[in-house]
């Protein structure tokens, strides 16, 4: 079954290859909405501050990986230049 309505962040949408990748990991969408709007826009963030589409590809695997290891932020990362 498809979760439709699965959380975005406060500024960011969630965009559709992520929720695609999101759909497909039970443990990390569980994750992912336990995490608070603010770190869930974190995620958005740094996923769509990729500048090459292979870039984009591998944070989403590397984030999903790390949403089922139940890591809440992603590492090393200073944050969010838009909120």
């Amino acid at each position: 079954m498809i979760q439709k309505n699965i959380s975005g962040g406060v500024v960011h949408e969630l965009p559709a290859d992520l929720k695609k990748a999101l759909i497909a990991s039970t443990k990390a969408l569980e994750t992912w909405e336990d995490i608070t709007p603010l770190a869930r826009n974190e995620w958005i963030c740094w996923i769509e501050s990729a500048k090459k589409m292979e870039t984009r590809e591998k944070r989403i695997n590397w984030g999903c990986e790390n949403l089922e290891d139940g890591k809440r932020r992603p590492c090393c990362w200073p944050g969010c230049k838009h909120r």
